[in-house]
C-alpha cells in the first residue's frame, strides 16, 4: 500500500484556502513525508466561472506559509506536468473522444432549459433528481447531424445498468452503490473544458496518483470515478476520504467560526508551526495524550489508519493554547522578525531600529511567555515605546487613592537610593518599603503598575521596569503623581 506513494492536493482558485482544504493538503503532505513519496500540488481550474483573481497566488503563498512545500507541481515543475488543469485541456478531449469511440460515452444536446425544466418536474414530483438519459437513445445518425449543424453539447459518461459498484475506503472500509442511482455524468462541458470528474480522473491516472485523499463529501462521486477509471481501461488509486471539520456547536464551519483562511490565521498573529499541529490534530490521533508534537515527529507517526471517520471539532481556544506554547519556544530572533516591522510601521520604534536592538529584543523576550499570539504580543507593548496618554478606568479608581501619591513619591525617594536598577534590587527594595510601612506589597506593586504602563496588566512588575529603566520610570511615576493629585474623588 505504502510503495512508489504519490499523493496530490488539487484546489480550485475560487477563494481563499481555507482550514479545511488546509488540513486535506496537510494529510497528503505527511502521508508523502512518511512514506518517502511524492506531495503533489495540481491546480483544478476548469471551471472558469468561478476564477477569482489572486486565488492562486494566496494558494501558494498559504502552502508555503504552513510549510507544506510540493515535489512537482505550479512553480516546481516535474515529468507529469502542466499541473494547471486549463493548460491540459487537450488531453481530456483526447480521452473523451476514445470514450465516444468505445460507446462508453455520448453526446447530449439537451439545452440549459430543457434540464431546468426536467429538474423542476422532478423536484415537484419527488423524484430523484438527475438527467433522464434522453440523448443516449439517439441514433449516430441523429447526433452526428446535430455536431455537424453546430449544436451546442456535453459529453456524457454512459453509467451501465443494474451494477453493484464497490470500492474499499481506507478510512470508512467497503462501500457500496448500485449504478441505478447514479445519472450520467457530464464529462466534457459544451464550453470544452472538462468537468471536476473528467480532470479528476485522467490527471490523477496520467500523474500515477496512488492514494487519493480527500474530504467526505466526495465520496458520492467516488463509484462514477470507479466507473470512469473502468471504462478507460484504468486500475483506481486508492481512496481515503477524510472526515468533515465542525465548528464547536456541531454545525458546519462559518467565517465566523473556524472557516477562516489560512492567511486570515496568519493574520490573525497564529504561528504556522501551531496551526500545523492543531490541523493535525483534527481527525487523526497518534496515540497516547500526545497533542503538542514538532513536524518530525507528527510525520514519523502519521498513517491513515489513525485518521477517525467521525467528524472533528474545530476548538478556537485549543488553537489559542496551543499558539502560546509555541510562542513561548519561539526564539527572540524569529519573533523579532515580524514583530519589530509593525513597530515601526506604527511608528513605535525609529525606522532605522536594528531587529537586534537590546531594548527590542528585551521588550520580545519579557512578552513572549504571555502572549497566546504573534497579534496580542504586538498590542500589548505599545507601553514600552509611549509613555500612557490615560489609565485604565477600573483600575485607577481602584488604585489612585489621595494616599496613593504619597507611597509613590516615597518610592521615587527610593529608587533614587538604588544603586543597580535591575529586577531583582528592585523586587528587594519595594518588599523592604512594604515591611517597614506595614502594608500589603500589592498595596504599593499595583498602583506602580498602572503608573509606568497605564493598564493593571502584564509581565512581572520588576522585571518590567528593569526594562524600561530608570528614566522612564520615574518620568512616567511622576506624570502619575500629578494626575492622582488633580483626581476627583
Amino acid at each position: 500500500m505504502t510503495d512508489n506513494v504519490r499523493v496530490r492536493f488539487a484546489p480550485s482558485p475560487t477563494g481563499y484556502l481555507h482550514v479545511g482544504g488546509a488540513r486535506s493538503a496537510l494529510f497528503n503532505y505527511l502521508f508523502a513525508r512518511r512514506h518517502n513519496g511524492k506531495f503533489i500540488l495540481r491546480i483544478e481550474d476548469t471551471d472558469r466561472s468561478r476564477y477569482v483573481e489572486g486565488a492562486l497566488q494566496e494558494i501558494y503563498d498559504s502552502l508555503r506559509w504552513l510549510g507544506l512545500d510540493w515535489d512537482e507541481g505550479p512553480e516546481m515543475g516535474g515529468s507529469c506536468g502542466p499541473y494547471i488543469q486549463s493548460e491540459r485541456t487537450h488531453i481530456y478531449k483526447e480521452h473523451a473522444e476514445k470514450l465516444l469511440a468505445s460507446c462508453s460515452a455520448y453526446r447530449c444536446f439537451c439545452t440549459s432549459e430543457r434540464l431546468a425544466a426536467l429538474r423542476t418536474e422532478q423536484e415537484k414530483s419527488k423524484q430523484p433528481v438527475g438527467y433522464d438519459k434522453k440523448c443516449r437513445a439517439l441514433f449516430n445518425e441523429e447526433s452526428d447531424k446535430l455536431l455537424s449543424a453546430g449544436a451546442p453539447h456535453v459529453i456524457r459518461l454512459k453509467i451501465p445498468f443494474g451494477r453493484k459498484i464497490i470500492f474499499n475506503d481506507l478510512i470508512r472500509g467497503q462501500i457500496e452503490y448500485s449504478s441505478d442511482v447514479l445519472d450520467d455524468i457530464v464529462l466534457i462541458k459544451s464550453d470544452g473544458f472538462p468537468t471536476y470528474h473528467m480532470a479528476n480522473v485522467v490527471d490523477d491516472h496520467l500523474m500515477n496518483i496512488s492514494h487519493v485523499m480527500r474530504g467526505d463529501e466526495w465520496i458520492s462521486s467516488t463509484p462514477r470515478h470507479v466507473l470512469l477509471y473502468e471504462a478507460l481501461g484504468w486500475t483506481p488509486p486508492q481512496f481515503a476520504h477524510l472526515p468533515v471539520i465542525l465548528a464547536e456547536d456541531g454545525k458546519k464551519l462559518s467565517k465566523r467560526k473556524g472557516a477562516a483562511s489560512v492567511m486570515d490565521y496568519k493574520r490573525a498573529g497564529y504561528l504556522p508551526e501551531a496551526l500545523f499541529n492543531f490541523l493535525t490534530l483534527l481527525g487523526w490521533a497518534p496515540g497516547g495524550d500526545h497533542e503538542k508534537m514538532t513536524n518530525a515527529d507528527i510525520i514519523s507517526s502519521f498513517s491513515i489508519e489513525h485518521i477517525s471517520s467521525k467528524a472533528a471539532v474545530f476548538d478556537e481556544k485549543k488553537l489559542e493554547w496551543m499558539n502560546g506554547l509555541y510562542m513561548a519556544e519561539r526564539t527572540v530572533a524569529s519573533l523579532a522578525l515580524e514583530v519589530v516591522p509593525v513597530w515601526k510601521k506604527r511608528e513605535w520604534v525609529d525606522s532605522n531600529r536594528d531587529l537586534n536592538d537590546p531594548f527590542c529584543v528585551s521588550v520580545i523576550d519579557l512578552l513572549k511567555v504571555r502572549s497566546k499570539k504573534l497579534t496580542e504580543l504586538i498590542d500589548n507593548s505599545e507601553y514600552f515605546f509611549k509613555d500612557p496618554a490615560h489609565y485604565e478606568e477600573k483600575a485607577a479608581k481602584k488604585q489612585f487613592r489621595p494616599e496613593t501619591a504619597q507611597i509613590l513619591k516615597m518610592l521615587l525617594e527610593k529608587m533614587d537610593a538604588v544603586g543597580s536598577f535591575d529586577s531583582q534590587s528592585l523586587e528587594k527594595m519595594y518588599y523592604e518599603l512594604s515591611e517597614k510601612m506595614q502594608v500589603q506589597p500589592g498595596q504599593i506593586i499595583h498602583p506602580t503598575r498602572l503608573a509606568v504602563s497605564g493598564v493593571s496588566f502584564g509581565p512581572g512588575l520588576f522585571e518590567l521596569m528593569a526594562v524600561l529603566g530608570k528614566d522612564t520610570v520615574i518620568r512616567r511615576m511622576k506624570k502619575a503623581i500629578g494626575f492622582i493629585e488633580t483626581m476627583k474623588v
